[in-house]
C-alpha cells in the first residue's frame, strides 16, 4: 500500500483556484438556524469564505463570479459512516480472498469522487486499511475526494463483526494463526490499550469499535454483546490520550447499553435501541448515526437469493427492516442525531438518499440538513466546517431548488466546491 498513492498520481489533476470567487446564491440554507435565506453572495478567498454578503454584492474586477440562479447554497455535507474500500455486491466475500489491497485502493479512488460529487466534501471512514492512504493522497492533491476522517482497521473481540478472520477453514486459521490487537482484535482491557496504540501508529483519525455482532460478518449473530464494559472504558480512555473520538458500530441492546456507559461518542446503527438506551443516551450526550440506507439496503438484497451467504441473509432480513423505525423512535426522543449512511453497503453516490429516508422516518427536512453539516462538525469535534460563515473552511454545495420544501432536490446536487476549489458546477 506505501505505494499506492506513487501509482495514483497522473488519476487526476486538480482545477486551478481562482485567488477570488464569488457565489451568487438565490437562496442559502443557514445550517445554525436550520432555514433557508434569501439571495446571498458568498465571497471565497484563499479556500476560506471570506465574506456572507445578503443580496446580490457588487464585485472587486478580476473576481471569478458564479450565477447560482434558482439554486439553494448549503455548506458542503458530511457522511459520518462510510467505507471508501469496498462495495457491496454477490461477489464480496470471495474478493476478499482474490484481491490485493491495491485493488481495493484503485476501486476507491472512484468512490471517493463519486461521494465528493454527490454533494458530500467530507466523510467518517469508520472501517477499512485503504482509507488512510486515500485520505492522504486526497490531501496531496493526487486524487479528488471528500476530506477522510479515517478509522482504519476497525477493533472487534475473537469472533466480533471485525475479525478479519472470521469464515475462514481451519487450515488458513492455523496457517494465520489467531489475529490479535495489532489486527484489531482485543481480548483483555490491556489489549484493548494495544489497540489503539496501533491505530495511532497507524495514522487512524478516530477510533471504531464493533459493539455487537453485525448484520455482513461472517458470524450468525447480529446483535450478541461483543466487549465487556471495561474494555469499552478502556478504548475511549487511551484514545482520549490521543485525542480521539470512538464510534461504536451496535445493533444489540446490551452490547449498546455497554457502549454508551464506556464513553464513546457515538453509536452507529442502533437498531436495537430501548427506551432506556435512549434515555442513557440523553444523559451522556451520546450521539446516534441511524445509517437508515444500509438497512433498507440489506433488507432488500435479502429478498434475492444468492446475494448473501445463508448464514447473513437471515440477519440482513431481520435486522436491516428495523433501522428506520428505531431512528424515528430516537428523533421524537430527543436523541441527539447525526447523518450517516454506511455507504459501501449500497453504492458510493447514492449518499443523499438517507435525507429522504430520515425525513420519511419522522425527521423534519431542516433537522436531516443539519445533522449533515453543524451537527456532523459537532461530532467530529471540528469547528472550521459545517456552516457558511466567515473564516470557515469554503466547503459549498448548491442544488437546484429549495431542499427543506423538497426534501428530494438533495440528490440534484450540480455545484461542489471544497477548500475553495471548484469539483462540479451546473451545465450552462
Amino acid at each position: 500500500m506505501k505505494t499506492t498513492a506513487a501509482i495514483l498520481i497522473s488519476l487526476a489533476v486538480l482545477p486551478a483556484q481562482a485567488a477570488d470567487t464569488a457565489l451568487h446564491c438565490e437562496r442559502l440554507f443557514d445550517s445554525r438556524s436550520g432555514k433557508v435565506l434569501g439571495e446571498h453572495t458568498v465571497l471565497v478567498r484563499d479556500g476560506k469564505v471570506a465574506e456572507v454578503i445578503p443580496g446580490r454584492a457588487k464585485l472587486a474586477e478580476g473576481t471569478d463570479s458564479i450565477v447560482l440562479a434558482g439554486h439553494t447554497c448549503l455548506p458542503g455535507w458530511t457522511d459520518l459512516h462510510v467505507h471508501l474500500g469496498s462495495q457491496s455486491s454477490p461477489q464480496s466475500y470471495s474478493e476478499g480472498f482474490r484481491l490485493d489491497d491495491v485493488d481495493f485502493a484503485f476501486r476507491s479512488v472512484g468512490y471517493a469522487e463519486k461521494t465528493l460529487l454527490a454533494g458530500f466534501t467530507s466523510v467518517r471512514d469508520l472501517g477499512g486499511e485503504v482509507a488512510p492512504h486515500l485520505r492522504d493522497a486526497i490531501n496531496q492533491g493526487l486524487v479528488r475526494g471528500p476530506r477522510i476522517f479515517a478509522a482504519g482497521k476497525s477493533i472487534a473481540t475473537t469472533g466480533g463483526h471485525a475479525d478479519p478472520t472470521n469464515g475462514y477453514n481451519s487450515e488458513l486459521s492455523h496457517l494465520l494463526g489467531p489475529p490479535g490487537p495489532t489486527e484489531g482484535v482485543i481480548n483483555s482491557v490491556e489489549d484493548a490499550r494495544q489497540a489503539v496504540r496501533q491505530r495511532y501508529k497507524d495514522g487512524s483519525d478516530v477510533i471504531k469499535i464493533t459493539a455487537t455482532g453485525g448484520v455482513l460478518s461472517y458470524a450468525k449473530s447480529g446483535d450478541a454483546p461483543q466487549f465487556t464494559v471495561e474494555e469499552v472504558k478502556a478504548i475511549v480512555d487511551t484514545a482520549k490520550d490521543y485525542g480521539y473520538k470512538v464510534a461504536a458500530h451496535a445493533h444489540g441492546a446490551e452490547g449498546m447499553k455497554r457502549a454508551v456507559l464506556g464513553g464513546v461518542t457515538s453509536i452507529e446503527h442502533g437498531t436495537m435501541m430501548t427506551d432506556e438506551i435512549m434515555s442513557l443516551m440523553k444523559q451522556k450526550g451520546t450521539w446516534y448515526v441511524p445509517t437508515i440506507y444500509a438497512g433498507r439496503f440489506v433488507a432488500d438484497k435479502a429478498k434475492i437469493d444468492g446475494y448473501f451467504p445463508e448464514i447473513v441473509r437471515p440477519k440482513a432480513q431481520r435486522i436491516g427492516a428495523q433501522i428506520q423505525r428505531t431512528a424515528g423512535n430516537a428523533y421524537k426522543a430527543g436523541v441527539k442525531i447525526a447523518f450517516g449512511t454506511d455507504m459501501g453497503v449500497g453504492p458510493h453516490g447514492d449518499n443523499a438518499r438517507e435525507f429522504v429516508y430520515m425525513t420519511e422516518a419522522g425527521m423534519p427536512a431542516a433537522y436531516a440538513l443539519q445533522a449533515a453539516t453543524i451537527r456532523a462538525a459537532e461530532v467530529l469535534g471540528v469547528d472550521d466546517q459545517g456552516v457558511v460563515e466567515a473564516g470557515k473552511r469554503a466547503d459549498i454545495i448548491a442544488l437546484p431548488g429549495d431542499p427543506v420544501a423538497d426534501i428530494g432536490n438533495v440528490m440534484k446536487v450540480d455545484f461542489v466546491m471544497k477548500d475553495g476549489v471548484v469539483y462540479k458546477r451546473p451545465t450552462p
